[in-house]
């Protein structure tokens, strides 16, 4: 393996498509069209929007790119919000143009809206989060977003999760109302596969997930997806744009002749490109993610975490629960956080080192994730477990 020859281990990744762990693995129709996307060279520009064809026909945007991860698509997307197609805004950025704020719900703060203050954002947060704090029951509302919004305001910034508040349509409601954009992180949120359209649906104008998770993309890939103009903007401000002004042409995928007269420097997002191995990577990927369908991928994942069980066979105290959600998890139960905690710690020593998710090790729950596990190491992650668990 290429991995032994730099001295570097490999590790049964239990834990999911972590950054870093290095993600999950690519099926071997992913990685051979990488390799033959590698053996010739293309504009790059016509292979976004190839691309953008794609992901349209996959989210129902009117159009979106290939990014180098959900990170780079946020910062893309903002830097959209802020310039449009305002050549001199783009050329600006990071210096604030006069648009330059972002208004979230406080409750939805978390380290990767970073990637807005990158592109020259400011966030401006909303709301007291009682619900989280114990405080109380209520969170941000609707009426203080809109509160909240001025001639400052660039878009409104919108984490996808299952408890987020207020709802998606609230916010598009809210936002449409004042002219300015929704920005959505769901770099996370597949699957189900139905929300590859269903932010949009919602009323969301620029939308970024993660190539390298659920949809079995390469890790360092992500889609921003959304409304043309911005997407067109995002491009602009990511690709190479070293050429002759008179050469450039933005395809219609893009907006067509609405380009700017003029072109910009290299823009802020241009450290987001993706490679032409990274675009086809990933469209290959999202096709076949498309394609499997929830439910095949379902049990697919339920029997990776069967075999895992299987192999772990009975160990006193333990009772495996395997959850049914769209990416079905193995909890183990241990009796407290403590139990937990060393546990954890005595899998990461093994060799392999084996990874779990570390999510509910509050709870003293040990938690399997089956997206990045190799069928080769289930066997071995089983008796490992029953070894750790029995001691």
């Amino acid at each position: 393996m290429i991995y032994d020859t730099l001295g570097v281990a490999p590790v049964i990744n239990a834990a999911g498509t972590n950054t870093r762990l290095s993600g999950g693995m690519m099926h071997p129709e992913v990685t051979a069209a990488m390799a033959e996307a590698a053996t010739a060279c293309v504009d790059i520009i016509e292979l976004q929007a190839a691309a953008s064809r794609a992901i349209a026909e996959a989210t129902g945007a009117e159009a979106g790119i290939v990014t180098c991860g959900a990170s780079a698509a946020l910062l893309l997307g903002a830097a959209a919000c802020m310039a449009r197609l305002d050549v001199a805004a783009m050329d600006a950025l990071p210096e604030a143009p006069p648009r330059a704020e972002f208004v979230i719900a406080r409750s939805q703060r978390n380290m990767y809206d970073r990637a807005i203050r990158v592109a020259g954002g400011r966030i401006v947060e909303v709301g007291i989060p009682d619900r989280f704090s114990g405080a109380g029951v209520r969170d941000a509302s609707a009426a203080e977003i809109a509160a909240a919004l001025g001639p400052r305001t660039a878009g409104l910034l919108w984490v996808a999760q299952p408890w987020s508040e207020p709802s998606l349509p609230e916010i598009a409601r809210v936002a449409q109302a004042a002219g300015v954009p929704v920005l959505v992180d769901a770099a996370a949120q597949l699957p189900p596969a139905t929300n590859l359209r269903r932010f949009f649906e919602e009323g969301a104008d620029l939308v970024c997930f993660s190539g390298g998770k659920a949809i079995g993309g390469p890790q360092a890939s992500g889609i921003l997806a959304g409304r043309r103009e911005l997407v067109a903007s995002a491009l602009m401000q990511m690709l190479d744009l070293d050429l002759p002004e008179a050469q450039f042409r933005l395809p219609p995928e893009f907006a067509g002749n609405a380009a700017p007269e003029r072109l910009p420097h290299h823009g802020i997002g241009r450290s987001c490109k993706a490679g032409k191995e990274e675009i086809v990577g990933l469209l290959v990927a999202l096709r076949r993610f498309a394609a499997e369908g929830d439910a095949a991928r379902s049990a697919r994942l339920r029997a990776r975490l069967e075999g895992v069980c299987a192999a772990m066979g009975d160990v006193p105290g333990i009772v495996p629960e395997i959850t049914a959600a769209p990416v079905p998890l193995l909890l183990l139960r241990l009796p407290d956080a403590a139990a937990a905690r060393a546990a954890e710690a005595r899998l990461r020593g093994r060799r392999p080192a084996i990874h779990v998710n570390q999510g509910r090790l509050r709870e003293g729950v040990l938690v399997v994730n089956p997206l990045a596990l190799a069928e080769r190491d289930l066997v071995t992650l089983g008796r490992a477990l029953r070894e750790t668990l029995a001691g």
